[in-house]
Formats: C-alpha cells, structure tokens, sequence
C-alpha cells in the first residue's frame, strides 16, 4: 500500500495559491485516474482510493492546516500499518527552490518548513518527499506568510500545468517503487 499525502490548507480561499501546489498536483492525478474524494473525519482529510499497479493506492489532502498535516499523516499511518521510509510521499512547495524546480528525496530535515516540521515530529524524518519550487523575484520583497498564501503570477500560471503533469508521473513513479531521487525543470 502506498500513501501520496500533499501539504495546503483547506478551503477555497487557499486554492491556486502556492502552499497549495502540492493539492493541485493531486486534484491533477486524482483526476487523470477519475477518482473521487471523500471527507474522512477520524483522518482529518479528504481521501481518494484506488487500486494503481497493482498497488492500493491512498491520495490523501489533509483538512488541518498546513502547519498541522503531521496529525494527519500520522493517523493514517497507525491505521494502515504503514511504514512511512516506505510508504509515504509527502508533496509539498519550496521556497528555497526556484519556481518549477521539483526535486524529489528519501529524508531530511525540515529546512524551515512548518509543515515538514510538523511531519518530522509526528513521523519522524524518514518518509519521500517531492519538492516542489516556487521561488522567484518576490520571495526577498515580501514576507515568507504573504508569499506562500499568495497566488501564482501570471506567467507562472501559464506553465503550472505542465510542472503539475511532471509532478503527477512522478507519483507514478513512486507507486510501481521507481521513484528516481533526482532534480527536474
């Protein structure tokens, strides 16, 4: 079993923002598979399921915040008996990484992220994790809150489709156990 968790706020409000790239990425792939999602209370998350490679395949886009998504992950992981270093790929945005950039590892610190913070001290530290970069010239201009729960310009809006499509056969990658721990554009 494997379990594709993305980090992003509930709530309209938040969507298309950059927080929520990681949500956007499996809207996309839930999607490309016609799958629905269902709110799971007792998993604090909306949850789509399917059977993918012969592999089930859990999509997960918790319903805390995204400060919070370790509570999240954590309850899935004690209910399917998961082991995270195995199982788990956690997508979420980068400021550190130029917009586009999507960089994919096994395990790491935080590097800053509330949300990874939150994970690591629920999980632990070893789990995949797809990066996602949203950096660009506004990163240095305005403050770290304004610009993640901004929205993308423009221009970056023009190609997010396709680092989405990018981001989506990665997942697919991780789900037939190929997943290459490398850096794209």
């Amino acid at each position: 079993m494997k379990l594709v968790l993305a980090q992003g706020n509930p709530g309209s409000d938040y969507d298309r923002t950059r927080h929520n790239v990681g949500f956007n990425v499996l809207d996309k792939f839930a999607e490309t598979q016609n799958l629905t999602w269902s709110e799971k209370s007792k998993f604090k998350a909306l949850i789509a399921e399917a059977t993918l490679q012969g592999e089930k395949v859990i999509l997960v886009k918790p319903t805390t915040f995204y400060n919070e998504t370790g509570q999240s992950a954590r309850q899935l992981i004690d209910f399917y008996h998961l082991n995270p270093a195995e199982d788990l790929l956690v997508i979420h945005d980068d400021l550190a990484l130029p917009f586009g950039t999507i960089r994919t590892r096994r395990q790491g610190s935080d590097g800053g992220n509330n949300g990874i913070k939150s994970l690591n001290s629920h999980l632990g530290p070893d789990y995949h994790r797809m990066r996602i970069g949203i950096g660009n010239e506004l990163r240095d201009r305005i403050d770290d809150a304004d610009f993640v729960l901004g929205r993308f310009s423009a221009d970056e809006s023009k190609i997010l489709d396709d680092i989405i499509n990018k981001a989506t056969d990665i997942i697919d990658s991780f789900i037939a156990g190929s997943i290459d721990l490398t850096t794209t554009n």
